[in-house]
């Protein structure tokens, strides 16, 4: 049996329902610039042909989105290495149905990527002593994201001066864990879903804060309630656990070949750095900490440092993605 709320909770709990569950991420802050250095120029071996290899890419992307690259081979492959934007991943080789393959995931970054640019991306594979250069131009093409206003305190949108040390500080950390590229691919799709709620605000939109621009939204915001489950997209190593300005209490999991998931605003996590963690393991429980309204999970995917919209993740196979 319930006991009835007095006067002070029945507000708290009518304010809560009206206020949209949201959260803010390093890049919102007015006196923050977070735009990443240009990437280096990628180097690669002079191209040679292989009859044998088999290389599998779109030919255009769109703004933000990730999409997958596969080199198949009917003989065993030596070494293979994937550049592209001036970074560099060399994928784990599977053998399936007596073909050697080589899956490795890429994408852009909806903050600093622009349509309309033409971007080479180089496979160098080594089959039986062999080295060959695959090339594929690939065109970045332009995604319809909406637009987002909101309008909050403006003690949520702007950082006070004395904490801004703090942000750059948690700024190298993070960067550092979202460009982890480790030898080993455990991901697979799809994706688990992190939480069952509604999508609450997609990837790419432009964010008004108080009528001013700020920086898109990098990342997934899922209805949540406070304190369930939150789980692990996929099999992975925890990196980094903290409590960070803007996005709370946090986790990020390094998932193998440059793939790193993240899930912001926890209540608690529930793993420490260095554990292993299984495909739908919970990682921590959902909150509001960080800057945030509500209760709900923003989740984000890392993909050789950038951040790119994982919405399609969760629902398509890699078969699909390469078709």
């Amino acid at each position: 049996m319930g006991f009835p709320m007095n006067a002070q909770a029945q507000a708290q709990a009518q304010a809560q329902a009206q206020t949209p569950a949201f959260g803010l991420q390093e890049g919102d802050g007015a006196t923050l610039d977070t735009t990443p250095p240009a990437p280096a120029q990628a180097t690669s071996a002079p191209a040679r042909t292989a009859p044998a290899l088999v290389l599998a890419a779109p030919r255009n992307v769109g703004v933000g989105q990730p999409f997958l690259v596969r080199l198949t081979s009917d003989l065993p492959l030596e070494s293979v290495s994937v550049h592209w934007q001036g970074r560099e991943v060399v994928p784990s080789i599977s053998v399936w149905n007596n073909r050697h393959v080589a899956l490795a995931m890429l994408g852009t970054d909806v903050l600093t990527e622009r349509p309309g640019k033409k971007e080479e991306l180089v496979v160098i594979a080594s089959v039986d002593g062999r080295e060959s250069s695959l090339r594929r131009t690939v065109r970045i093409t332009p995604e319809d994201y909406p637009r987002q206003e909101l309008t909050l305190p403006e003690k949520m949108v702007t950082p006070p001066k004395d904490v801004h040390a703090r942000i750059a500080a948690e700024g190298e950390r993070t960067t550092a864990a979202k460009n982890t590229v480790s030898a080993v691919r455990l991901w697979r799709l799809p994706l688990e879903r992190p939480v069952q709620g509604k999508i609450l605000s997609v990837y790419g939109a432009q964010r008004i804060l108080n009528g001013k621009p700020k920086n898109p939204h990098r990342g997934l915001d899922f209805r949540s309630p406070m304190g369930n489950p939150v789980k692990c997209v996929a099999d992975g190593k925890v990196i980094l656990v903290g409590d960070h300005y803007y996005a709370g209490n946090s986790v990020y999991v390094d998932h193998g070949n440059g793939v790193v998931s993240m899930y912001f605003h926890l209540s608690e996590p529930t793993v420490k750095e260095g554990d292993e963690v299984k495909r739908g393991q919970t990682v921590g429980l959902t909150g509001m900490t960080g800057r945030a309204t509500g209760p709900h999970l923003h989740f984000s995917l890392s993909v050789l440092g950038d951040l790119v919209d994982p919405a399609s993740l969760f629902k398509t196979t890699a078969d699909n993605m390469l078709q």
